[in-house]
Formats: C-alpha cells, structure tokens, sequence
C-alpha cells in the first residue's frame, strides 16, 4: 500500500479515476454522462493536482497499481474545521482489504487539526464506513451531525 501526492506525470490518473467515482454516485445522485459517453470533468480538480489554494490530491496504489484517490480541501472558516475530506474513493477491488482504513488514517495522521468528512443522505455504506473508521481513529470521540436541509451526514473530530 501506498499513498502521495499526486506526481505530476500521474495527474491524469486521478482524472480517469474520478470516471469510476462518479459512476459510483450514479447509485445515490441524479447524474448521467454527457454525448461522448464520460461524466463531465469534476469541478477543481486541477486545482487538486496542481496542490493549489489549500487543496491536495493524493493517489492510493495497492501493488503498485492505482486503487484510489483522496482529495484534501483545507478549510477557512475554523466552525467547520481545518481540513475537510472532500473526495475519497477506493475501486471496487480493493474495498473491505484495509487500504480505505488504512489511507483515512494516514491522511489524519498527516493532517493534524479539526477534520470534517461528509457523506451524501442516501449513501449509507460510505455512512457506515465514515462511522466505523472515525470511531475507531478517535476512540469513540467524534460529533455526527445530519443538515436539515438536504440529510447529509458528517462527522468532525481532531485528528
């Protein structure tokens, strides 16, 4: 297992993995790809890879071989935290071997401060994921908060 930030000769491997990602969502949001048959580019994500504006990229390989991705937003209103785990994304393959807990932790342990990581209403497997792998990092010691607005849930808790 590794992880790193994003190389600049591996940025557009982060790109043709967000395909996967946003396939995934399809589950949980109303998103169809455009006429050439990909989603539409995700929004910033250049300003990811190029570890701009308080934003990372970071790339999960497992043997060497991309497994996933996570994108790190560090925040500037202090009520919602320091750092906020915008996408995180590990292939099919390669859920429930360990490499998603173990990438969480090295990014928490990396980014020291207040985090916050969400999770869309309806997705509940990330929910249960995002749950178990905070509660086990803090001991128990996190606040869950659901929005009014549109149910999505997310936990905050110093790393």
């Amino acid at each position: 297992m590794k992880m790193e930030l994003v190389p600049p000769e591996r940025k557009e491997v982060i790109d043709h993995l967000m395909q996967f990602y946003l396939y995934d969502f399809t589950s949980y949001l109303d998103m169809d790809v455009t006429s050439n048959g990909k989603f539409n580019a995700y929004p910033d994500l250049y300003t990811y890879l190029n570890n701009r504006d308080g934003r990372f990229a970071y790339l999960i390989t497992c043997l060497n071989n991309p497994a996933g991705f996570a994108l790190i937003e560090q925040l500037q209103n202090p009520l919602e935290g320091d750092y906020y785990m915008t996408e995180f994304f590990i292939m099919k393959k390669y859920r429930r071997s360990g490499l998603g807990t173990w990438a969480a932790n090295e990014l928490f342990e990396h980014y020291k401060g207040n985090w916050k990581v969400t999770q869309v209403s309806n997705n509940t497997t990330a929910q249960a994921f995002w749950q178990k792998v905070i509660s086990a990092y803090t001991r128990g010691d996190f606040i869950q908060k659901t929005r009014s607005d549109n149910g999505n849930l997310s936990q905050y808790f110093k790393s």
